[in-house]
C-alpha cells in the first residue's frame, strides 16, 4: 500500500494550490479516501472525505467553500484544491485510507501560505 502526496508549497495569501494523492496497492476505487493537516505539536486534524460514490465531507468549516475533493478512479489519484488560502491553512497535508482496520497514510507535503 502506498499514498503519495504532492502539490504542496509556498504560496501567499489569497492563493491556491491543487494537492494531489496518488494512490496504489489496493482497489482504489472502492477506498473512501481522506485529507489531514497536522503542524508540528498539534494534534491531526481531519480536512475532507471523499467515499468510493464520489460523495463528499467536509470536516473543518474553515474549508468549506473554499476547498473541493476529487478523486480519478482512472488514475488512481485524490485531489484537494484550496483555493482563497489563509494563514492558517498552513500544515503538513496527508491523504489517509483505512484499510483493514489500520489508518494507511503517505508522507506528507507541506503547505506554507505567507506574504
Amino acid at each position: 500500500v502506498q499514498l503519495v502526496e504532492s502539490g504542496g508549497g509556498l504560496v501567499q495569501p489569497g492563493g491556491s494550490l491543487r494537492l494531489s494523492c496518488q494512490a496504489s496497492g489496493f482497489t482504489f476505487s472502492t477506498a473512501a479516501i481522506n485529507w489531514a493537516r497536522q503542524a508540528p505539536g498539534k494534534e491531526l486534524e481531519r480536512v475532507a472525505v471523499i467515499y468510493s460514490n464520489g460523495i463528499t465531507y467536509f470536516y473543518e468549516d474553515s474549508v468549506e467553500g473554499r476547498f473541493t475533493i476529487s478523486r480519478d478512479n482512472a488514475k488512481n489519484t485524490v485531489y484537494l484544491q484550496m483555493n482563497n488560502l489563509k494563514h492558517e491553512d498552513t500544515d503538513v497535508y496527508y491523504c489517509r485510507t483505512l484499510l483493514g482496520g489500520s489508518m494507511k497514510r503517505g508522507q506528507g507535503t507541506q503547505v506554507t501560505v505567507s506574504s
